[in-house]
């Protein structure tokens, strides 16, 4: 099972509502070696209604990073064609955030789309 801090995703809920009506993106990224989920980094980014994308030659090398997190602003927390293709190229585990983004809205995935369980811990 993977895990996220509270803090963590409460920041990410933050971010994207503030990005709203537009998609948001970042990376997680955990810095212990326990896999805990503990911040996320954002990137420069293409923020759209239906999309959001960043140039994967701008991620830096980091082994701390293990995934990607996205909101979608209308709609279930469920991926698409396109983030399942996305997830491949970035990482472990993704989390999408859906409105009302809060803590009920958000969904976990492996890098193949599918579901796994999230924990949130303090």
């Amino acid at each position: 099972m993977a895990s996220i801090k509270s803090r963590t995703l409460e920041a990410i809920s933050l971010a994207a509502k503030n990005t709203f009506p537009d998609e948001f993106l970042a990376l997680l990224s955990s810095k212990k070696k326990n896999g805990v989920i503990d911040e996320y980094v954002l990137l420069p980014a293409i923020y759209g209604k239906t999309f959001s994308t960043i140039r994967l030659d701008l991620v830096p090398y980091d082994n701390n990073i293990v995934g990607s997190v996205h909101s979608h602003p209308i709609g279930r927390a469920m991926p698409s064609r396109a983030d399942l293709r996305a997830f491949r190229a970035m990482g472990e585990i993704h989390l999408i955030i859906a409105s009302p983004f809060n803590f009920d809205s958000f969904k976990a995935f492996n890098k193949t789309g599918k579901e796994i369980e999230m924990k949130v811990i303090e």
